[in-house]
């Protein structure tokens, strides 16, 4: 292969890693919402210099080295996780960018790029309420709920004061032996 044309495969191969990790969803998201702090845009692009670098020195990487080192940079640069089942595909579009890289095939790392960039999308995070913080949710409404309900222990403290008609009132024989007051449905 001549000297020009390796660097022309070279340029091709970079070209087409920096296409495959802009056409990353968990990538995109940990950038567009800052996960790598206020660097994460430059960290996305040194991603790209650090996984062209990683496949050029290690010439017979396996696939799953290629996701392990994909996902390691993910946890360390954007503190993220990715457990969306992309990673293999990510590092199989890479792995074989690389292959044709180094028979010189830019043509066909011309086609996986293009085909990749028609495939891409765009992608945004909308941050939902985890089960956690739904339970937190609900812990917060109990405690709302047991402070009303032990503060009508004391019977005269229940009595309505005022005559509004939409007011509820609380009959004795509504409170329940252990402090409990049932709540009836109004007719």
């Amino acid at each position: 292969m001549m000297a020009g044309a390796g660097e022309d495969a070279r340029a091709l191969f970079r070209a087409g890693v920096r296409v495959a990790l802009e056409a990353w969803p968990a990538l995109q998201i940990a950038v567009e919402n800052g996960f790598g702090g206020v660097h994460s845009q430059e960290k996305a692009e040194w991603l790209g210099s650090a996984v062209e670098d990683y496949f050029i020195w290690n010439a017979d990487l396996e696939l799953d080295e290629v996701e392990d080192f994909l996902g390691e940079l993910m946890t360390n640069e954007f503190d993220t996780v990715v457990e969306d089942g992309s990673l293999p595909q990510v590092s199989q579009q890479l792995q074989t960018m690389f292959h044709h890289f180094q028979r010189g095939d830019g043509a066909a790392l011309k086609e996986m790029a293009s085909h990749i960039t028609q495939r891409k999308c765009k992608v945004t995070a909308t941050a939902l309420k985890t089960a956690r913080e739904i339970d937190e949710d609900e812990d917060d409404a109990d405690s709302v709920e047991e402070m009303e309900v032990t503060a009508t222990n004391d019977v005269a403290a229940v009595q309505p004061e005022t005559s509004d008609p939409n007011s509820q009132t609380i009959k004795e024989e509504d409170i329940v032996e252990d402090g409990w007051t049932i709540v009836r449905r109004k007719k």
